[in-house]
């Protein structure tokens, strides 16, 4: 306990700064470009430290390496005119996402992303109008895609890189010697229950203390998109958790991750943040306040946009302007989910990095299967212990 507590001023995760960017303003002239990428943000839009700032990040990435430009950018980010970067962002609510892709579609983008599973009706009607633009949906799934659909769906193993970080949970619950772990998710619904899953078998794996009933407990902001958004309410229940002896609470909550935060630095418990590495944003920000907020992020689940992004961009390209149409897969075994470890965490962590390595090519490999949600947690215990 006492190397724990001792290790509160640390915490977590890889976020790529880009502000000093080489070159000029994003004002190349688009007909020398060779490729036109654009992206669509979700709601909540740039510094959102989270999924809209790691499509970012990824546009990025493609500027440095082939050399392109992200238009009318305010960081400015130019490398060269070989390819032609954009995002836009939605009005608050959304609303207006179908509108932005055809925008961008209609000024003659070869290849875009639709940031977030909200785009799962908009996007596949505006490919459906423009078949020789190709479109990415990033955290989606759209049923009978083939290679020649002009739609590439993007999903994440959530569950696998929350079994790690939820084995994190237990290993440090087993070397306090009491305590329940808690999770809270933002909406009640399967693409959650995956980080919900994961989280409670990974604890229970590595806890065996933690398979007993009420130890791991689960709790929902509420059934609408508004519960991404929603800090003091996830705050009251986290709150709650404590109160009930919970040491570290797991969120999978977007922005009302926030208050996830709060309540934890008020609590003097601990929470895991995810997607981005929640905890060096902290640690790295302006004001004491949230410094010592991030204090009490032990870590966060990685969910790479980023590299997602890159990755088929980098595919789409390479090949001449082609990207083979169906679902890719990013988890454990190609990088995109982890967990943060960094300059501020890595002392709290580094005596169980050996055992969540192991636990991580383990399920990479197949050798450990993850439940997909908390309610196929009783028959996994069954077959797995």
């Amino acid at each position: 306990m006492e190397r724990i507590v001792a290790a509160a001023g640390v915490a977590v995760v890889v976020i790529l700064t880009f502000a000093a960017c080489g070159g000029q303003p994003g004002s190349a002239d688009t007909e020398t470009a060779d490729f036109r990428i654009g992206v669509v943000l979700d709601v909540g839009g740039r510094g959102d430290k989270s999924f809209n700032d790691l499509a970012y990040d990824g546009l990025v990435l493609i500027a440095e390496e082939y050399g392109g430009y992200i238009a009318d950018d305010l960081l400015q980010v130019s490398f060269g005119n070989t390819v032609e970067l954009k995002y836009l962002e939605p009005r608050e609510g959304g609303q207006d996402r179908e509108r932005l892709l055809r925008v961008l579609a209609e000024d003659g983008f070869d290849l875009l992303f639709g940031v977030g599973f909200a785009f799962i009706d908009a996007l596949p009607r505006v490919a459906a109008d423009f078949p020789d633009t190709h479109f990415a949906l990033i955290d989606g799934y759209i049923p009978d895609l083939d290679a020649d659909s002009n739609i590439t769906c993007i999903a994440f193993a959530e569950h696998e890189g929350s079994f790690v970080v939820g084995a994190l949970a237990g290993m440090l619950i087993e070397d306090m010697g009491e305590g329940r772990v808690g999770f809270i998710g933002a909406m009640d619904i399967p693409l959650i229950h995956r980080f919900h899953g994961g989280f409670a078998a990974g604890a229970m794996y590595a806890n065996p203390a933690l398979r007993d009933s009420g130890m791991i407990i689960g709790r929902y902001i509420g059934q609408d998109p508004t519960a991404f958004h929603d800090p003091r309410s996830a705050e009251r229940i986290a709150t709650d958790l404590y109160s009930q002896d919970v040491r570290i609470v797991y969120h999978a909550a977007g922005e009302s991750g926030a208050g996830v935060f709060e309540a934890a630095y008020d609590a003097r418990r601990w929470a895991m943040g995810v997607d981005f590495d929640q905890g060096r944003v902290y640690q790295s920000a302006n004001t004491a306040q949230e410094r010592a907020i991030g204090e009490r992020i032990v870590t966060s689940m990685l969910k790479r946009v980023d590299i997602a992004v890159h990755r088929l961009s980098s595919q789409f390209i390479d090949a001449g302007g082609f990207l083979a149409g169906g679902c890719v897969n990013f988890g454990l075994d190609n990088g995109g989910v982890g967990y943060a470890v960094n300059e501020y965490n890595r002392d709290m962590i580094e005596p169980y990095i050996e055992r969540l390595e192991e636990l991580r090519a383990r399920v990479a490999a197949g050798e450990i299967t993850v439940p997909a949600s908390h309610t196929g947690i009783p028959e996994w215990l069954a077959d797995t212990f």
